[in-house]
C-alpha cells in the first residue's frame, strides 16, 4: 500500500512521541507535534485535523502498512505503546522496501574501495548484511559495534537540524559531576561519535561564551530557543580533533609528543591498529617497540594507555610518567586491605540483588 510523504512524516512524528515515555501525550499534543513536523519538512502551515490523525492511529495499529502498532489510550486521555522497545522503524522490510535498499546497496557498491568514498565502505558493508539477513531470514554475519542501552540517540536528529538550520538550542544538561541539571542556550556546531558515545561541540550562550562538548547521554530536554545563533568563528571544525584521543580538549591546549614502549608479543597489535593517526615507530629494541604519538593530554588517553596493564610502559613526557605512576598506585591500593564491598555484603548477595 503506498504511503504518501505527509503521511508518513505523521506516522514517524507518532512514533518518536509515543516512544518519548518521559511525558503523556494526548491527541492535542500528537496534531500539535504532526503539524509541527510537517511545517518543518515540508513547509505546511495549514496544520493537520483531529480527524486525521486519529486515523494515523489506526492505520499504524493495523497490518495494512504491517507496522501493528500497540497503541493504548491510559485513563482515556494519554496514548503510548504497551510495549516501551516498540517503534516503528523496527518492523521487518516488506517486499517493496528491500527492492529499493538492494537497488541503492548496488548503487553505493560500485564506489568501495574508492579512495574519495572511503567513508562509504562501512555503510554500505552494514546495508549489504542488512539485506542479506532480512531476504535470507538468518543472523546478520557482520556484527558491528553497537550499544543497545544507549541513552541520548534520541538528540541527535534535533541537534543536527539546528546546525544545519543554525538555530539556537535550549538545552537541560547535567554532567556527571554536577548536583543538579542547568539550562542554558547552546548553539551546536559539530556532532561526534567516540567508543559508540555521542556529543555535541558549541559554544553556550553563557557570560564568557564558553566552548563545549556536551555528552548527549547527560542531556535531558532539548528544545528550540529564539536566541540568535552564535556563528563559528574561534575554531577549525575540520581539524579540532586531529590532536586530540577522545574528545576532551580546551581551546589553546597543546599537544605532546606521548612516548611509550609495548611488548613485544602486543607491539604488533599497536601497528596494525595505532592509538592516533600521528603514531610512530621510534625503535625495535629486544623486548618490545617504542612508539610516539602527538595528542593532547586528557582523561581518555590516560584510560587507553592503562588499558594495556604491564604490556605498556610511558617513558614520556614526565609529567605523564607521574600521572600513570600514580593511578597505577592508586589501583593496586585499591586490591589492598579489605575489598570495598558495604559492610554487612558478600559478592553473592550482590550479584543476585
Amino acid at each position: 500500500m503506498p504511503v504518501n510523504r505527509n503521511a508518513l512524516i505523521r506516522y514517524r512524528t507518532i512514533d518518536n512521541c509515543l516512544q518519548n515515555r518521559r511525558r503523556q501525550w494526548t491527541l492535542d499534543d500528537l496534531i500539535e507535534a504532526c503539524s509541527e513536523a510537517l511545517y518543518e519538512y515540508q513547509g505546511i502551515d495549514s496544520g493537520v485535523s483531529r480527524r486525521t490523525i486519529q486515523a494515523d492511529i489506526e492505520m499504524m495499529r493495523s497490518n495494512k502498512l504491517g507496522y501493528e502498532a500497540p497503541i493504548v489510550v491510559v485513563d482515556k486521555k494519554y496514548y503510548t505503546y504497551s510495549d516501551k522497545n516498540y517503534s516503528i522503524s523496527n518492523i521487518p522490510l516488506n517486499n517493496q522496501d528491500m527492492q529499493v535498499l538492494s537497488e541503492v546497496a548496488s548503487l553505493l557498491g560500485q564506489f568501495k574501495g574508492l579512495g574519495h568514498f572511503a567513508d562509504l565502505n562501512e555503510m554500505v558493508t552494514k546495508l549489504e548484511d542488512k539485506i542479506y539477513s532480512q531476504k535470507t531470514h538468518s543472523t546478520p554475519v557482520v556484527d558491528f559495534e553497537k550499544n543497545d542501552n544507549l541513552k541520548g540517540l534520541e538528540w541527535i536528529e534535533i541537534i543536527r537540524k539546528a546546525i544545519v538550520a543554525k538555530n539556537t538550542l535550549c538545552i537541560t544538561y547535567q554532567s556527571f559531576k554536577a548536583r543538579e541539571a542547568s539550562t542554558f542556550c547552546f548553539s551546536a556546531y559539530l556532532l561526534k561519535e567516540y567508543r559508540n558515545r555521542w556529543f555535541a561541540l558549541g559554544v553556550s550562550h553563557i557570560r564568557n561564551k564558553p566552548l563545549l562538548t556536551l555528552a548527549l547521554d547527560r542531556i535531558q530536554t532539548v528544545e528550540l530557543h529564539a536566541d540568535e545563533y552564535m556563528e563559528n568563528t574561534r575554531i577549525n571544525l575540520a581539524t579540532y580533533y586531529n590532536d586530540v584521543l577522545g574528545v576532551t580538549k580546551s581551546p589553546g591546549q597543546r599537544d605532546n609528543e606521548v612516548v611509550f614502549w609495548v611488548d613485544d608479543k602486543n607491539a604488533p597489535y599497536v601497528v596494525t591498529k595505532p592509538l592516533h593517526h600521528t603514531q610512530k615507530i621510534l625503535k625495535v629494541v629486544t623486548d618490545g617497540t617504542i612508539f610516539s604519538i602527538k595528542v593532547i593530554m586528557n582523561f581518555e588517553l590516560e584510560r587507553e594507555l592503562l588499558g594495556f596493564g604491564p604490556k605498556l610502559k610511558v617513558l614520556g613526557p614526565r609529567i605523564l610518567v607521574k600521572q600513570m605512576k600514580d593511578l597505577l598506585r592508586k589501583s593496586l591500593e585499591q586490591y589492598s586491605g579489605d575489598s570495598p564491598i558495604p559492610q554487612g555484603s558478600n559478592l553473592s548477595s550482590l550479584l543476585n540483588s
